[in-house]
Parts: structure tokens; C-alpha cells; sequence
């Protein structure tokens, strides 16, 4: 056995080679084939000579894996410093532009007091401040050997310390340790428990909704509409067929404008039996021209439809729904469909709603699911998919199957007029005049239903400086709104579980504290506890708790679950704008009543382009369309000149603020060895930083 022994000694130690695959010679490593871990194995051998020999080989080899993974660290590196150059020069030339969200245009000046606007950002300049101050003097109190933080303080230790200090420096820094604890860290705690308190009762709520949205899944709830209407409907134009009264309030919106018009002209309903009213508030003469031409068009096709245009364009859009439905042939029809200018209803849309009004005269709105046609086109249209599943396929489901109650969302819905007159009609008193319509009728005691099988799609703003507008109307007008009908929820005859409802869950708790303790938790407490480590967050509230609740919210968008951690993160981040919003609705500051149109780009599903491909072809024979034509071709070219010259990327100061607070205090955790502290810090720091720069979303040359 021992010439065989020696044999295999000699030939199997060879050594395994080391095959490496370069791409480029900047030794970026493909693949590396290296010894196993049998090439490693010392047998016992009775020649001290092979073994030495197979050590010696099995060293080299070890030397030589160890040098290509220091190649491949070296790679990662590389790429990890090319990143850093790149957001390093995008940075550059975010400043170089010099366009804040502090400018404004000269109407914004006008409606908007300027002390007000600054007010908040001032305050977070002012911590910003603070925090880089105490950073270093952290820093210069860690290297002096202070290593106090959470939760090993020592405090017993420094409070035996004499008094005689060795320089000026500890006598400082020791003063300002007993100074927050006894008057900094105990207010703070009480802050951070109340939150934390809100944050787990909001986080119930969570819970509990989606509870609800398992049980209607599990039991296959869903409204059922009228089975005789239903009948009637697929007898025939005989049969049960209501006067329906279709509207598209739209402004300077010449993107959308044609494709909405063609998904209404295209709905599957007798033409004796709808009206189509185009209420057009634009104040550009070329949009009005086109919108016009484009409603004559299907006139000539046969479709009943209405082209108005206000001359005092008062109230937004309730001003421009209100004067509508002024006119006197709205006595001749019984509902009224509502969609917004980017909103494309399929033809079977009225013969999905409408029967659910058939012999339920207590029902006052049907609510169509919205779908998104660009929900993949970048980060934050996938981010906003997320959060707006969630609300349709959780919220407003469950509420409208269990309490017959939620808030209307502006579009995509069908309403009884009887209820609209009943309720007092559209008001301008706020800037969601669709959740005042909808408490208006809530408490004259109409119910709503959800349908979440019947879809109408629509855009999502693509670019952060449209959607950081939208939500700051979507969550100021809430407060503006709450302000104004808490008396008339106190004085209604409805129960007492409907005004809880209403009051606590629907205004408070989902309106207002949600976007409080977001804000006031993860961008304010939780910094401030690194410099002041005696009060404390736990690991489960930055941690276990936010990634929970961020689960749930993606369980309706189930392919967007690789986006889980950005949609935490971001959510965050929009709670400075969603908490700058409620404050200013709450308290009726400069920026509560601004109403801007979300900006459109005009896609449109595959679908929508064929139907009108087909109409385009029937449209050749009008004398004024090689006009039009002409007319639409200088809009574009006029278009891209706009482009080339006004539109921009903007550098969001707060988000840039904040980012740099809470990286500084990422840094401060690193001194206290917090982990999961400093990865949040960390990650939400950088988060706050890609939207300050305005890194997400549609990027503009």
C-alpha cells in the first residue's frame, strides 16, 4: 500500500489550477475556478518529503485566491467609488442650476406669504446646525475617553467623580452629560412613548384592515348588482337604462385631452340616454381651440357631447363641477359620472356600475378601482403602485364593504344626483372637494359601494416635483375639510360608532396622526436620541415594527415585493412634505389653499392607441383638419422648445436638510455602537438625499 500510497501523494497534490476569466483590464473578475476544500486536506504520509511538498503547493495555492479575491474586493471598490463619482457630479450639477423649491413665480408670491413657507425649513436649518455641533463635540468627547451612550451610561461612575477635572474639557462635557439627563432625555422620552403609542395604534389599524380585505378574499364577499337590471341591460336599448350624465372637468391638460374624450364617446350606452360634458377651465387659447375641435369631431360621429368654458373660473374644480351642474337639462338625468382628463373608462363601464343603483335608494356612490398605465416606467410610479393598492384594494374595500363609507376619490366614480342636491352639492371651501361631497353624504345618511373588480385607468405623475404637489393637496385639504365639518359630525343624527369612525379613524388617526408621528419618530426623535442616548427607541419600533407594516402594504402589489425596502424608506421621506402639508391645512397657513394640476405626459394603454387609430381614420374628410394638423404640429414643436428651456430637475432644500441631520446622526450611533440605529440612519439619510437632489423619479437634461 505504501507504493500506492506515494503515488497518489505525488500525482494527486499536484495542485488545482486557478482559472481566471477577465473581461478588462481593470480586472473586473467573471468567474474563478480555485482549489476545493479536498485540495486542502494534509493526509498522514510516511514521506515527510510529500507532505512538506503538498503543504508548499496547498500555501501557494492559498496565496494565489487570496490575491484574486483582493482583486475582486479591489473591483467592488472600483465600482463603489465610480457610483460616488457619479452622484458626485449629479450633485454638482443640482447646485450649478440654481432652481430650489424656495423660487417661486410671481402668482405664488402672490397667494403665499413667504415667512410662512420659510418657517418650517428654518427650523430644520436650525437643528441641522445644532446636530453638526454636537456631533464634533461627541467626537472630541469619544476620543478624550467618554464612551458613554445607550444603555450603559455609567452615570453612577461620573457622579462619583470628583470635581477636579483634568482640563476644561471634561468639566464641560460632563456637565452637559447631567444636563440632559436630568432635563433633555425626560421630555424627550415622553415624546418618543407617545408616538410610539400612536404608531402601534396606527399600526392596529393596518392590521385590522387587512384582516378585513383577508376575511372579504376568504369569503369571496362583493357588492352584486340588481340581477333584474343586469337582465334588463342585456335585453336590450328596452331595457333598464337611466338618463346618465357623463363629465371631464379639465385644465390646460391638452396631453390627456384626447384620449379621455374617446374612452367616454366609445362607452357602451344608448346615445339617447347620455350626455357627455366637456368643462374645460383652460386659459390657453390654443388648448381651448383644440379641445373644441375635438368635441366636434365626435359630435359629427353621432356622440351626444358638450363643450363648456367658464369665464370666471372660480373654485378649481368644484367651482367648474358646481356651475355644470347649474345648467337646467341636468333636471333630465338621474346619475352623473365623474373622471378626471387622464382617466380612460372601458365601453362596459356605466353597465358595471349603474345597476347597483336599481333598487338600493339608499345608495348615493359607486367607486371604480383605479389602474395605472405607467405604474413600471420608474422608481417612483412603482413606489406610488404600492402605496395606491394599498389604499384601493385594503381601505377603501373594506370600509365600503363593512360600513358602506369611504372617501370619494374625485374620478372614476358614478353618483346619484339626488344625493350630490341632497348633500349640498359641490363646494369650493377646500381642495379636496371629493372627501366633502362624500362626508356631506355620509352624514345625510347615503352609503357608497366599491367595486374593486371594475378598473378605469389613469397616469401616475412620473416626475417628484408633480407628485410632492399632489400629495400636499391630497393631505392639507383633509385638515382644511376637518376643521370646517367637525361641528356638523357632532351635530348629525348618525351613531355614535359612525361619528367615532369618522372623527377618529378617518380624519385623526389615518389623516393626521400618520404623517405626525412619521415625521416626528423617524426624522426628528430618532436623530435626537443619538445625541441624547438616555432616551431610548427601541430596535423593534426602527426596525421590526416599520418593516412589518411595510409588508402588509405590498401584500396587494405582490411583484413589487423587491421594492420593499425602497418603499419604507421613501415613505419616510415623504412624511416631511405629508407633515408640512396637514400643518398647513390644519392651521390654514399660506400653502393649504394652493391647487396645482398634476402634470400629465399622455401615455396610454396599447388598447386606448388602437381605438384611436380607428377614429383618426374616419376623421379625413373635415375641411379644418389639415389645419388642426398644422395647428398640433406647431403645439409639439412649441412643446419641445419649453422642454429644452423651462423644464428642470429641482433641489428640494428640506429633503436636503434633513439629509444631512440624519446622516450626521448616523455617524453619532457609530460612537454609541447602535447597529440598527445606524443602518436605518444610515439608508433613510441617503434616501432623503436622492430626493432632495431629485434623483427619482422622471430625470430632466
Amino acid at each position: 500500500m505504501a507504493p500506492l500510497f506515494d503515488w497518489w501523494a505525488k500525482d494527486s497534490h499536484r495542485g488545482t489550477p486557478v482559472v481566471v476569466k477577465m473581461e478588462n483590464p481593470n480586472w473586473s473578475m467573471v468567474e474563478l475556478e480555485g482549489p476545493s476544500e479536498e485540495d486542502f486536506l494534509i493526509t498522514d504520509s510516511p514521506s515527510r518529503l510529500g507532505r512538506d511538498k503538498s503543504r508548499n503547493k496547498n500555501a501557494k495555492q492559498l496565496t494565489w485566491v487570496l490575491l484574486l479575491k483582493a482583486h475582486k474586493a479591489a473591483g467592488c471598490l472600483t465600482s463603489i467609488a465610480t457610483a460616488m463619482v457619479t452622484l458626485g457630479s449629479a450633485i454638482k450639477r443640482r447646485i450649478h442650476s440654481g432652481r430650489t423649491d424656495i423660487e417661486t413665480t410671481d402668482i405664488d408670491r402672490e397667494n403665499e406669504n413667504p415667512t410662512v413657507k420659510t418657517r418650517f425649513y428654518t427650523f430644520i436649518k436650525i437643528f441641522l446646525w445644532l446636530s453638526v455641533l454636537l456631533l464634533g463635540f461627541e467626537v472630541a468627547a469619544y476620543f478624550k475617553g467618554w464612551h458613554f451612550g445607550a444603555p450603559h451610561l455609567q452615570l453612577q461612575y461620573l457622579l462619583a467623580m470628583p470635581f477636579g477635572f483634568q482640563d476644561i474639557f471634561d468639566s464641560l462635557y460632563s456637565r452637559w452629560v447631567l444636563f440632559r439627563v436630568e432635563y433633555l432625555a425626560p421630555p424627550l422620552q415622553f415624546l418618543a412613548n407617545a408616538c410610539i403609542v400612536l404608531f402601534l395604534v396606527q399600526s392596529i389599524d393596518r392590521l385590522v384592515l387587512c384582516l378585513g380585505c383577508f376575511w372579504i378574499r376568504f369569503k369571496n364577499i362583493k357588492p352584486i348588482p340588481n340581477q333584474d337590471a343586469v337582465a334588463d341591460l342585456e335585453s336590450g336599448e328596452n331595457g333598464f337604462f337611466p338618463m346618465v350624465l357623463v363629465q371631464i372637468p379639465m385644465c390646460n391638460e391638452k396631453e390627456v385631452y384626447q384620449q379621455s374624450i374617446a374612452a367616454v364617446c366609445n362607452l357602451d350606452w344608448p346615445k339617447s340616454k347620455i350626455l357627455v360634458q366637456i368643462l374645460d377651465d383652460s386659459d390657453d387659447p390654443t388648448t381651448q381651440l383644440l379641445i373644441k375641435e375635438e368635441v366636434n369631431k365626435w359630435q359629427q360621429e353621432g356622440a351626444h357631447i358638450l363643450y363648456r368654458h367658464r369665464v370666471i373660473r372660480d373654485g378649481y374644480k368644484a367651482g367648474n363641477l358646481k356651475s355644470a351642474m347649474n345648467c337646467s337639462y341636468v333636471k333630465d338625468y338621474e346619475f352623473v359620472a365623474i373622471f378626471d382628463a387622464d382617466f380612460q373608462p372601458t365601453p362596459d363601464f356605466l353597465k358595471r356600475t349603474v345597476p347597483h343603483f336599481k333598487g338600493n335608494e339608499e345608495l348615493g356612490l359607486v367607486q371604480a378601482r383605479w389602474s395605472f398605465v405607467n405604474k413600471d416606467e420608474n422608481l417612483l410610479t412603482r413606489l406610488q403602485n404600492i402605496n395606491l393598492a394599498f389604499h384601493f384594494e385594503v381601505e377603501q374595500q373594506v370600509n365600503g364593504i363593512f360600513i358602506n363609507f369611504f372617501g370619494f376619490n374625485g374620478t372614476a366614480g358614478v353618483w346619484r344626483i339626488k344625493a350630490l342636491e341632497d348633500s349640498g352639492g359641490w363646494l369650493e371651501r377646500t381642495t379636496v372637494e371629493d372627501m366633502d361631497i362624500a362626508v356631506r353624504a355620509h352624514l345625510h345618511g347615503w352609503k357608497f359601494i366599491f367595486l374593486n373588480d371594475v378598473e378605469c385607468q389613469c397616469e401616475l405623475p412620473e416626475s417628484y416635483e408633480a407628485y410632492r404637489k399632489q400629495q400636499h393637496r391630497w393631505h392639507s385639504g383633509p385638515m382644511q375639510l376637518f376643521r370646517l365639518c367637525l361641528p356638523a359630525i357632532i351635530r348629525s343624527k348618525i351613531s355614535i360608532w359612525k361619528k367615532f369612525n369618522m372623527v377618529f379613524l378617518f380624519f385623526l388617526l389615518r389623516k393626521l396622526i400618520l404623517p405626525f408621528y412619521s415625521f416626528t419618530l423617524f426624522c426628528i426623535i430618532l436623530p435626537m436620541t443619538m445625541f441624547i442616548p438616555e432616551a431610548e427607541l427601541p430596535a423593534w419600533v426602527v426596525c421590526y415594527i416599520p418593516a412589518t407594516m411595510s409588508f402588509l402594504n405590498i401584500l396587494p402589489a405582490p411583484k413589487s415585493f423587491p421594492f420593499i425596502v425602497p418603499y419604507l424608506l421613501f415613505e419616510n421621506t415623504m412624511s416631511v412634505t405629508k407633515f408640512n402639508a396637514m400643518i398647513s391645512g390644519l392651521f390654514q397657513l399660506g400653502s393649504a389653499y394652493e391647487w396645482v394640476v398634476t402634470k400629465k405626459s399622455g401615455r396610454s394603454s396599447e388598447g386606448d392607441l388602437v381605438s384611436l387609430a380607428k377614429k383618426e381614420t374616419k376623421h379625413q374628410r373635415g375641411s379644418s383638419e389639415p389645419n388642426l394638423e398644422e395647428l398640433k404640429e406647431e403645439i409639439m414643436q412649441q412643446d419641445q422648445k419649453d422642454k429644452k428651456k423651462k423644464k428642470h430637475n429641482r433641489i428640494y432644500m428640506k429633503e436636503l436638510a434633513l439629509a444631512f441631520l440624519l446622516l450626521t446622526a448616523s455617524a453619532r450611533s457609530l460612537l454609541s455602537a447602535q447597529g440598527i440605529h445606524f443602518y436605518f440612519l444610515l439608508f433613510q439619510g441617503i434616501s432623503f438625499l436622492l430626493v432632495g437632489l431629485d434623483l427619482i423619479g422622471e430625470q430632466v437634461q
